[in-house]
């Protein structure tokens, strides 16, 4: 039975496992051993993981692999992905390879910047508050000179402040509208605590100049940013698309009418777009950012048309095969766990220490890479081929396999259609 508990969060981490395994893991005995495996043997390095966030009684792993073979604007690099899901890192991989002879993936940062908003309510003329708002856009910005002042020696910081008016759509509601460039920082908390300062100074000069008060109701930054975008894309004549059994010309109008289906069918474009995340996801998560705001963002401009459509595009012109796609993306390359955790500071120097912009530009082609093998995929020999040869280990560990059972499966399976059913009649066949 789960029972309520007070003052939880000052219990150790033994104490709290104690309690988790006597009130939610009916005393099992083997609970513990699990949890403090998983436990790093370097106390510091443990008590680093700890401190990320509270109440942690153990460390969730997730594999880490690396994607070689990626041209991104004449440059090689493998990309490191962090992802639970089996035929991803083969998948990017396998692009990489096909489009490194095929002259590589192009891309280009298009804008960086980034919002904010300071939300309050407002009950008296538009008009007032409009002035007003005029008369003290300039000491908005001086009042945060000590929070922008370092961003800005190094080229960033506030680039401007709106007044919106959304009352059409909520009784008395009003943003200040701010866009800011935070150079190689993700900058959530450079923009928040801008925000916070305008909302302080901005109530406080409207009680002195304002016939009616203002009502702040929350500063907060905004994590869709269509003003911060990326663009990656491949090229080639369609008779360089070629392969050994597949036709180029079939190939690639089949392929463009399958982004075409993604871009006006919602229930196709929700699972298109998730693969594009399968490889967008996984950097983003190497690299110690942020992957909810990046999915959320994502997902929020797949939409910005009124309708959810394909984050990718395709198509053939005078002989010429593009496949391409415009993404938002805020990242980061310094602060955050960019500059604590171990692996983070390895995966960046995978990537030869990206600043922001370069690494938007690397997450974007992992992304429309993962999004071109599965298409590829799906309009050649189906999904499922190649995926479930990469899930075959996954359920050979499931039934606990040994090594010599998985080298006959494996074989068995080179020849063989993968299914899970098959799968365990194999093993099942091999131990009778």
């Amino acid at each position: 039975m789960s029972v309520l508990v007070s003052g939880f969060s000052k219990l150790s981490k033994t104490e709290k496992i104690d309690w988790l395994i006597k009130n939610h893991l009916s005393d099992q005995k083997n609970a513990k051993d699990i949890l403090t495996q998983y436990w790093n043997s370097d106390q510091k390095l443990q008590q680093l993981h700890d401190e990320f966030i509270e109440n942690t009684v153990s460390n969730y792993y997730l594999p880490l692999g690396v994607a070689p073979n990626f041209v991104i604007n004449d440059k090689i690099y493998t990309i490191p992905m962090t992802i639970e899901e089996s035929s991803v890192v083969a998948a990017a991989s396998k692009a990489a390879k096909f489009w490194q002879t095929r002259g590589g993936f192009k891309t280009k940062v298009i804008a960086t910047n980034k919002i904010g908003q300071v939300h309050f309510t407002y009950t008296g003329a538009f008009s007032d508050l409009e002035d007003f708002f005029k008369n003290v856009k300039s000491k908005l910005i001086l009042d945060a000179k000590p929070i922008t002042k370092n961003m800005e020696k190094r080229g960033g910081g506030i680039l401007d402040i709106q007044l919106k008016n959304k009352t059409k759509t909520l009784d008395n509601y009003y943003q200040l509208h701010a866009t800011f460039e935070t150079l190689d920082a993700m900058g959530a908390n450079f923009i928040n605590s801008c925000l916070e300062q305008f909302a302080k100074t901005f109530k406080a000069e409207a009680e002195a100049m304002l016939p009616m008060p203002v009502t702040v109701i929350m500063s907060i930054l905004s994590n869709y940013v269509p003003e911060c975008l990326v663009r990656a894309e491949v090229s080639c004549n369609v008779e360089d698309l070629a392969e050994k059994d597949i036709d180029p010309n079939t190939f690639a109008e089949t392929f463009v009418q399958a982004v075409k289906i993604a871009e006006i069918e919602p229930y196709r474009a929700v699972t298109h777009n998730k693969g594009i995340m399968n490889g967008i996801d996984a950097v983003v998560l190497a690299t110690g950012n942020d992957f909810r705001a990046v999915e959320a963002g994502i997902h929020a401009y797949a939409a910005k048309d009124g309708q959810y459509s394909s984050l990718t595009h395709a198509k053939i012109e005078n002989g010429i095969f593009t496949f391409w796609m415009e993404i938002p993306l805020a990242l980061g390359t310094v602060g955050g766990l960019t500059s604590l955790h171990p692996l983070v500071k390895l995966a960046l120097q995978i990537l030869d220490q990206p600043n922001a912009k370069q690494l938007m530009q690397i997450v974007a082609v992992a992304g429309l890479a993962q999004n071109f093998a599965a298409l590829r995929s799906l309009t050649t020999t189906g999904i499922q081929e190649g995926h479930m040869k990469m899930h075959l280990m996954n359920i050979l560990n499931q039934f606990n396999a040994t090594e010599n059972e998985k080298t006959e499966i494996i074989e068995h399976f080179k020849t063989n259609i993968v299914t899970h059913s098959a799968v365990v009649e194999a093993i099942e066949n091999i131990r009778q």
